[in-house]
């Protein structure tokens, strides 16, 4: 899989939470939430232009930083 680290502009656990909403409804992700650097990592076969679509579902402005190689 494809491991996509994306900026979400998150400030409180709301955000955090809105963002997990989102990505379960997508499904067929796995994705860790860095909220006080406001990143999100997500392992997925979906290409980054639906990752990038849902995570604006939140209302929150989010971009994609590239991607992650594997620790």
């Amino acid at each position: 899989l494809q491991k996509h680290e994306f900026f979400v502009d998150m400030t409180c656990e709301g955000c955090s939470n809105a963002v997990t909403r989102v990505l379960h409804r997508l499904g067929g992700v796995q994705f860790d939430i860095d909220l006080p650097n406001k990143k999100v990592y997500i392992d997925s076969e979906h290409n980054v232009d639906t990752l990038l679509e849902t995570l604006k579902k939140t209302g929150k402005s989010a971009s994609y930083l590239g991607e992650k190689s594997a620790q």
